[in-house]
């Protein structure tokens, strides 16, 4: 694991880019999404053995990389957390507090996706994203049906 101390104190030291450094990483900060990391690691085998292509692999562990990044790093952390609050504590989707969480919610994903490295170009490239795509991501991601839970 290496050091990069320059956002504030780090829970743990950023990991080295492999699966085992990320994974006891991910342990040590989140061992809640240790599951979540697992399953989609499976997705992205799949997804690599039907299409052979390795870039499935490299997505997952860039993606697990900066989610670790976030966990680690209380800045991030504490900024997803509040626009993840944000977002459920909305009542729809066309609510304006619901659009600029969004948008501080892919801010820290795109920070963190930068903070690590990447044996992939597009795994790490800054993303420019549309409210609209951001709607459509928290929809997926979170099952958010346009009504407040």
């Amino acid at each position: 694991m290496s050091t990069q101390a320059d956002h504030g104190t780090e829970l743990v030291p950023r990991p080295e880019r492999t699966p085992d450094a990320v994974r006891v990483a991910l342990a040590r900060v989140a061992p809640h999404r240790l599951d979540e990391m697992e399953k989609h690691k499976e997705e992205a085998l799949a997804a690599a053995i039907r299409t052979s292509k390795i870039g499935h692999l490299q997505h997952w562990l860039t993606h697990w990389a900066a989610q670790v990044e976030i966990e680690r790093r209380p800045d991030l952390s504490a900024r997803r957390s509040r626009a993840l609050a944000t977002i459920h504590g909305t009542a729809s989707k066309d609510d304006p507090a619901f659009r600029s969480a969004m948008v501080e919610l892919r801010a820290v994903e795109d920070a963190a996706t930068q903070a690590v490295p990447s044996a992939c170009a597009w795994c790490s490239a800054p993303r420019t994203m549309t409210v609209e795509i951001a709607e459509a991501l928290a929809v997926i991601r979170l099952g958010l049906d346009g009504s407040a839970s």
